[in-house]
């Protein structure tokens, strides 16, 4: 067994642990987990996510929890503000860089931090899983998102699928992109 599929095998204790859940041992900071991942493993993380979604509720059935993945979100957000043809036409046309401007303001960091938190309900939910963060890029940054949903989430716990790198203070995305910005948020599985 690889020390990665070693890593992998301590999420589901991690997830259900009560320290997480209560949001015990935090400091009073907002109970915010990265699980960091080298991207060449995503297809063997996104199979491992539908492993936990099943064996989460026979672990602990009282659990409520949500996943939410970042891409999808995107696509039906845009769909529902009948952006979404108009925006894979533009980038036919125009290209990135117009496409970009012309998203900028609908995808604006904030806006799609409300849209998460209608869709996650976390007063409804013990944890929301987070998944799809590099389908989103470049169109959704995650140090935003992840910034703009503190005063959102209340005291439940968000736990992220990242893949990339996470220091303990600053993300890189892929492993490559760096990011200059200063993050704070627990290592769900060091």
């Amino acid at each position: 067994m690889t020390k990665f599929e070693k890593r992998l095998n301590q999420i589901l204790d991690r997830l259900t642990s009560n320290d997480l859940l209560q949001g015990t041992g935090l400091g009073n900071e907002l109970a915010f987990y990265i699980f960091d991942y080298p991207p060449e493993e995503e297809l063997l993380v996104r199979d491992h996510i539908k492993v936990l979604l099943n064996l989460l509720p026979k672990k602990q059935p009282d659990i409520k929890f949500i996943h939410i993945n970042l891409f999808e979100l995107l696509i039906k957000y845009l769909k529902n503000r009948n952006l979404l043809d108009r925006a894979i036409m533009l980038q036919r046309g125009k290209g990135d860089k117009e496409t970009f401007k012309a998203l900028k303001a609908p995808l604006d960091a904030g806006r799609i931090a409300k849209v998460f938190t209608e869709e996650a309900r976390p007063a409804e939910h013990d944890l929301v899983l987070v998944s799809g963060v590099g389908s989103v890029y470049p169109l959704i940054r995650t140090h935003s998102l992840l910034s703009n949903l503190h005063p959102l989430m209340d005291s439940t716990p968000l736990v992220m699928f990242y893949p990339g790198v996470y220091s303990g203070q600053w993300l890189r995305l892929f492993g490559r992109l760096d990011e200059d910005n200063y993050y704070r948020a627990f290592q769900l599985v060091p």
